[in-house]
């Protein structure tokens, strides 16, 4: 982790944790008839997250910086300089990450990042157990020969996480996924490389105080949960209005972030 991001996570570290650490993960559960012993939520609870319409209402700049914008990362989608990054916090094997890639993910990319205003950047961050990690190292393995969000797709689609993550499964999900060379992919997400990867993700969220999937940041605005799709739109069209009003602004830097990553059409 860079010393510049050690830094954004030490200044924003309790400002997360309040939004992003003390949430639980059952904040997400929709609206129910009967209390679930498995998640703790009770009859008729459906909490959303209040995002306020004042672009900097709510947003951390310094977890902003947490952001890679790295053109090569084939766990991201989206142009590299997009205005708006939001950034994923998320385990295979939980059933409201899963929501959010099938219901509401899709929409987004449609409506902003394949129009240049949107970039998804995910983050691993395995919490139930062996399978949780073992699927993760498979996402990172199919991720090096450019199927990462095919895997992603498979890998949530429903009915997924019920059949297990074994090794068997990930061979499957990876054929799945259109993994030409699946000895690399076998070598790849038993290797050091993928074993460091998803350690780098992991300390990063646990930094921040998260302890629940999915957990995300939007220009440095902390969102937990499976939130309805209004949420994320108004924290992306409130994120934008706030880097137009920088980029208008007389002193705005004129450097940017150069480069894209090609993959706005994911």
């Amino acid at each position: 982790m860079s010393s510049r991001r050690a830094v954004a996570i030490g200044a924003g570290v309790v400002a997360a944790a309040a939004l992003l650490g003390v949430v639980s993960y059952t904040a997400t559960k929709p609206a129910t008839s009967t209390s679930d012993a498995a998640t703790g939520v009770t009859a008729g609870e459906s909490p959303v997250a209040e995002v306020s319409a004042e672009p900097q209402a709510g947003v951390y700049p310094e977890l902003a910086e947490l952001a890679r914008r790295d053109g090569a990362d084939p766990l991201a989608v989206g142009r590299a300089d997009a205005p708006v990054v939001l950034i994923e916090y998320a385990d295979f094997k939980c059933g409201y990450c899963g929501k959010f890639a099938r219901d509401t993910e899709p929409g987004l990319i449609e409506k902003y990042v394949k129009k240049g205003t949107l970039r998804i950047e995910w983050r691993n961050y395995p919490l139930f157990g062996e399978e949780s990690e073992a699927a993760a190292h498979a996402g990172w393995a199919a991720g090096q020969q450019g199927r990462f969000w095919e895997f992603h797709s498979a890998a949530y689609a429903e009915g997924s996480k019920e059949k297990g993550f074994g090794d068997d499964r990930l061979e499957a999900l990876a054929r799945e996924a259109g993994v030409k060379d699946l000895e690399r992919f076998h070598r790849d997400r038993a290797g050091d490389a993928a074993a460091a990867a998803v350690r780098k993700d992991k300390e990063e969220a646990f930094g921040l105080g998260v302890t629940s999937t999915p957990s995300f940041l939007i220009n440095g605005r902390p969102i937990a949960g499976a939130q309805p799709d209004e949420t994320f739109t108004r924290a992306i069209e409130s994120a934008k209005a706030a880097a137009d009003a920088a980029a208008d602004a007389p002193e705005a830097g004129k450097s940017g972030t150069a480069g894209t990553d090609g993959k706005g059409d994911r």
